[in-house]
């Protein structure tokens, strides 16, 4: 099987792979085992794919149609299998492989979908309504009792993320004044958290595709445990570039949160805060492996918050 993985996957596994980590060589000989393991046939390779995984068309020996996803460990691939099995397909695609042992080289075997097809292809305000009814499904209590996967929680993350934005802000001042209110609203945020909800972790329009058992359902979970707002915070940014380019893109993003926090139940100050923190993050991670307009982008947003 020849098997070339995507310039966007090639791209991004330099950017974000530490010192020595030899999964991108490795990745053509473990996708072999993983479809030769699985008695599959391989359709073609889902491009431009995503940043961090491999995403294979395939077929079963009966013939339906699937999807093989291969993933670093640093990707948390097992955190992912954890928590589709928890929803079992409700908003979110089917699990198809049996166990966590099914994990092996970071591969998991889902319900194909429709990759070309996702919410964000929509026209903004229903583009908006469909993804927000996709991840409230999504908001379940976590799996509880022994043997049950212990997922991050929000505190977790965002406490490492903090750290990296303070040595990021030291090494780039004019970004300081952002950080520095990004990881105070956080410590407020974290003081009075209100809920304790199994979260997607990276929710936004083109995570929801269109599918055949359900009109919509969400993919490439990182779960968390926290907060409704945090997870609800990826979603107010999207189409950032479409909102810094209009002059009224700060009101726009003010009646969004306002509108999503209304519709979501979510309260609408915790929500502004959340994305204000997730805003920085993304724009000084963005800086930092050389993505300047990607950070530009961000970072501007956040100034409206």
């Amino acid at each position: 099987m020849a098997l070339e993985p995507p310039r966007r996957l090639v791209r991004a596994s330099r950017e974000t792979a530490p010192s020595g980590d030899d999964w991108l060589a490795g990745l053509p000989e473990a996708a072999e085992r993983a479809v030769a393991g699985r008695e599959l046939t391989v359709d073609r390779v889902q491009v431009p794919g995503g940043r961090s995984s491999l995403v294979l068309l395939v077929r079963r020996a009966d013939g339906s149609p699937a999807v093989l996803k291969l993933a670093p460990t640093r990707a948390r691939p097992e955190s992912e299998r954890a928590a589709l099995a928890h929803w079992g397909g409700l908003g979110a695609v089917q699990l198809l492989d049996g166990g966590p042992e099914d994990v092996a080289e970071g591969a998991l075997l889902l319900e194909r979908l429709h990759p070309d097809v996702s919410v964000r292809s929509l026209p903004e305000a229903k583009a908006l309504l469909e993804a927000a009814g996709t991840l409230r499904r999504l908001w379940v209590d976590p799996p509880a009792g022994e043997g049950a996967h212990r997922f991050e929680t929000v505190a977790e993350r965002t406490g490492r993320q903090a750290e990296a934005m303070a040595a990021s802000a030291l090494k780039d001042p004019d970004s300081a004044p952002l950080v520095d209110a990004a990881l105070a609203v956080r410590e407020e945020l974290l003081a009075e958290a209100p809920d304790h909800r199994l979260l997607h972790g990276t929710f936004r329009q083109s995570k929801v595709l269109g599918g055949d058992r359900q009109p919509w359902l969400a993919v490439g979970p990182d779960p968390v445990v926290g907060e409704c707002a945090f997870d609800l915070a990826r979603l107010v940014r999207d189409r950032v570039e479409d909102l810094i380019a209009v002059p009224s893109g700060a009101s726009v993003t003010r009646r969004r949160i306002k509108r999503l926090a209304e519709s979501l139940e979510v309260d609408q100050e915790r929500l502004r805060g959340w994305t204000l923190f997730r805003a920085v993050e993304s724009g000084v991670r963005a800086r930092r492996v050389g993505r300047e307009q990607d950070a530009d982008l961000l970072l501007e947003f956040a100034t409206w918050l």
